[in-house]
């Protein structure tokens, strides 16, 4: 339509019969009936072309004299368009006028048929007998400004000023003013709204603006945080300290709480009650938000009583506030309540309530209390959505429980949401993080099927999956894939095929494949160039990791923990301490944290130095600057003083990191083992000087005692490492260490049984433990037993028997009667 409708703007120049003006062809009641039945003809029947030529023949009426009361009438735009083209076509018919061309622009204005406005205006603007009426144009600016086509709303506003030396009607400035803001153009909005005062002489109550103008301008300005200039601009309309009414007061307090000041916003609300305005649901929906953000539930609940008092009802919306930010902020329990309240007060929880409910409960791993919540979904007759099951599928996959993920993306289908990009990329990452890279390859296989494109986050996820499994021929593949569908590859996807080269060997692919970056234009980022010191780093190449990291400060991008801790361990594992330890006077000086990786770096280098007194030394630094260690960290400690004898330390150190409820490992345990199975009387007669009381020390206690009862070392070591498990509920540990413990043909003895029915006890499963642990101890063994599960008391239970004690009691007592 659009291309046709040029040739019919131009004057036709064929006779023509003499039409009437607008002015002398009143809408009297007979055209009115006229007008009413033509549109009917026109809504109701395909041809009605020769229908109407008929009708209006028998009235003596010239279409064009009436075109613009039809099209002001019709109630469908593209019915619109076809009658003004069979006007301009009647070869004897009248070309329209002005007043017809600006009800035909009102008409497409209303149904925003923009093609076609975009086609009529420049040639109705260029000659004058057929400029549209400044009701047509305030029209058109008001549906730009409406769709987000604020440039071209402008635009045309700009016009009018020219053009007519008129300004539009406030309801489409106010349009336009929103359309701006709306689209972060603050800016432009206030310098449109400052022309219109200067254009009335400088004052701000004029025809130009009303109270609405003014109040889309405050609220821009709160947008930016500028709100203190919103509040003059209050003033500067109704006098200093006047705030007109409670939705001026509502954009400010909303503005303050945004921008953080919580004060200035409480200030502003204490304000509007004393000044006798009642808040409002927003009111109280901007304080609690702003509340939420401060973590201060204490003056949410408050805040939450006074709207119960006042008899303000509590919106979904404000709730759902609450319980996303308790959820947030790790009360997750609170917002269950929150919930709870919710449904007693009458308030109906939407699908926004359970889908911020069911992620964080997927977050917090309680995979039940999601399922759960599901389920009440559906009870009450909300519809799930994606934003409900992808959290799920995400937390299913990381448990490993792929059969339940796969059924809850079955069920979302059923309810009609179909997958999209992020509820695969969910699945995908879940399965990968769990090491099922071949089924996450089979999912992005359905995608693809089903029409969903992965993206370059899905890629980049199966390529790392796959060069971590040393499958790098397969993650090139999948580059090659998805070049084939079009999807560019970012600094992340060759960062991980770099690292990948790196994994596998093949460091001069990882060189070439960086080097390849770089001359394409793309950035590597901090990421790929990580990755590429992490290879230097691996095949011994410090000066060129070193070189590769200046390069990277030149680029302008800044080192972090990871880049700095690579370089460290790089040099320590060329035995190079001192660089090292340079490094990291480099990394403080730069105010970057020394993180966990760059501790156990140091303290492994001090070990292999032999001086545990600086590998101490640092760890103990380490904690003071707050930084727990870890697995790696406790065990590089526990293996160098277990070889050089120094057993009491390393039994400490081992104590130390079971309170703090870090978990060992088999290199833990391999260590422990080893050290205390070799030995002798000297060692520890050699220790007993040591600072530390090792009289507290459970480790120490058990393993001597058992040494002196004639106990192996090793089985003496094993029993030592699983009480101390036990004592700190480590209780599935310690059980798996029994098993390994089995499997490499040691027996359990009596104070196996003893310490590991101390650990079912301290577990609170002391009326089942024989579904955990068999016994088939003698007498005699069950009274080795007693006698040791009595000295763990000295430690577990401060003196006082144990369950566990006295069950092997009543265990002894069976077996003597």
């Amino acid at each position: 339509m659009s291309k046709t409708l040029l040739s019919r703007i131009k004057p036709l120049h064929n006779p023509k019969p003499k039409t009437s003006s607008p002015t002398n062809f009143p809408l009297t009641r007979r055209i009115n009936e006229l007008v009413n039945e033509v549109c009917q003809i026109l809504q109701t029947q395909d041809q009605w072309e020769h229908t109407v030529e008929t009708r209006l023949s028998e009235e003596e009426v010239v279409p064009s004299d009436i075109a613009h009361h039809v099209f002001d009438k019709l109630k469908d735009a593209h019915v619109g368009l076809k009658f003004f083209d069979w006007v301009s076509q009647r070869p004897y018919g009248c070309p329209l006028d002005r007043f017809a061309y600006s009800s035909l622009l009102k008409l497409l204005a209303k149904f925003r048929v923009f093609p076609e406005i975009e086609t009529l205006l420049p040639n109705l603007t260029t000659f004058e007998d057929k400029l549209p009426t400044l009701e047509a144009l305030d029209a058109v600016i008001k549906a730009y400004s409406d769709s987000n086509l604020v440039d071209k709303a402008v635009e045309l506003y700009y016009f009018v000023l020219k053009t007519y030396d008129l300004v539009p009607h406030v309801v489409t400035v106010n349009s336009l003013l929103h359309g701006l803001v709306k689209d972060g153009k603050i800016k432009a909005a206030r310098q449109l709204y400052d022309e219109l005062v200067e254009r009335s002489g400088g004052c701000v109550e004029n025809k130009f603006l009303d109270n609405f103008s003014t109040c889309i301008i405050v609220t821009g300005l709160s947008k930016e945080g500028k709100v203190e200039e919103g509040r003059k601009l209050i003033e500067d309309r109704w006098g200093k300290g006047c705030v007109p009414n409670v939705v001026f007061y509502n954009t400010l307090i909303d503005g303050y709480c945004k921008k953080g000041d919580i004060r200035s916003a409480y200030r502003l609300f204490n304000e509007l009650k004393l000044k006798s305005f009642l808040p409002t649901v927003e009111t109280y929906g901007a304080l609690i938000n702003g509340f939420c953000k401060d973590r201060n539930f204490e003056k949410v609940d408050m805040l939450v009583r006074e709207m119960v008092a006042r008899g303000v009802i509590i919106s979904v919306q404000v709730y759902n506030s609450i319980i996303h930010a308790r959820c947030r902020h790790g009360f997750t329990e609170e917002a269950m309540d929150t919930l709870r309240k919710m449904i007693e007060a009458g308030s109906k929880p939407d699908i926004v309530t359970y889908n911020t409910l069911i992620s964080y409960s997927c977050k917090d791993e309680k995979i039940q209390e999601a399922e759960k919540l599901l389920e009440q979904v559906k009870n009450i007759g909300l519809v799930p959505t994606k934003f409900t099951y992808t959290p799920m599928i995400h937390a299913y996959c990381k448990f490993g429980d792929f059969e339940r993920a796969l059924s809850l993306l079955a069920e979302m289908t059923e309810y009609g949401d179909k997958p999209d990009v992020s509820t695969y990329g969910a699945l995908v990452h879940g399965l990968v993080v769990s090491g099922e890279v071949d089924v996450a390859l089979v999912i992005r296989d359905k995608m693809i099927e089903r029409g969903v494109l992965p993206d370059a986050g899905i890629y980049n996820v199966l390529m790392s999956g796959l060069c971590k499994k040393m499958k790098l021929p397969v993650a090139r593949q999948l580059l090659d894939e998805m070049l084939g569908h079009g999807i560019l590859p970012d600094a992340y996807v060759y960062a991980t095929l770099v690292d990948g080269c790196v994994r596998n060997g093949e460091f001069h692919e990882a060189k070439k494949l960086f080097e390849k970056t770089i001359e394409m234009g793309m950035d590597p980022d901090l990421v790929g160039y990580n990755a590429m010191i992490k290879g230097y780093c691996k095949f011994g190449l410090m000066k060129d990791a070193v070189a590769c990291f200046s390069r990277m400060k030149k680029s302008k991008i800044a080192p972090d923990a990871f880049s700095y801790s690579t370089v460290i361990d790089g040099y320590v594992k060329q035995h190079d301490l001192r660089l090292a330890l340079t490094m990291l006077a480099h990394m403080v000086k730069r105010i970057c944290m020394p993180n966990v990786v760059t501790y156990s770096s140091l303290i492994y280098g001090f070990c292999q130095n032999g001086d545990l007194v600086g590998a101490e030394d640092l760890f103990n630094r380490m904690q003071s600057n707050g930084m727990m260690p870890n697995v790696i960290t406790y065990s590089i400690l526990i293996g160098s003083f277990c070889k050089v004898g120094k057993l009491a330390k390393a039994a400490f150190i081992f104590e130390q990191m079971l309170m703090h409820k870090c978990y060992p490992t088999d290199v833990t345990f391999n260590y422990l083992v080893n050290g205390f199975s070799h030995c002798t009387p000297t060692i520890f007669s050699e220790e007993k000087n040591d600072p530390r009381d090792e009289k507290n020390s459970m480790f120490m206690g058990t393993f001597k005692r058992m040494i002196s009862d004639e106990w192996h070392p090793r089985n003496a070591a094993y029993n030592s490492i699983i009480i101390c498990l036990c004592l700190q509920k480590m209780l599935k540990t310690a059980l798996q260490l029994r098993d390994k413990m089995i499997s490499k043909g040691y027996t359990t003895d009596p104070i196996t049984f003893a310490a590991l029915l101390n650990g079912i006890c301290l577990d609170g499963k002391s009326k089942e433990w024989k579904n955990i642990i068999s016994c088939s101890l003698s007498a005699t063994e069950l009274s080795v037993a007693l006698k040791y599960s009595l000295i763990f008391d000295q430690y577990l239970s401060r003196g006082f028997n144990s369950e566990a004690s006295v069950i092997l009691h009543s265990l002894v007592k069976d077996h003597i009667s």
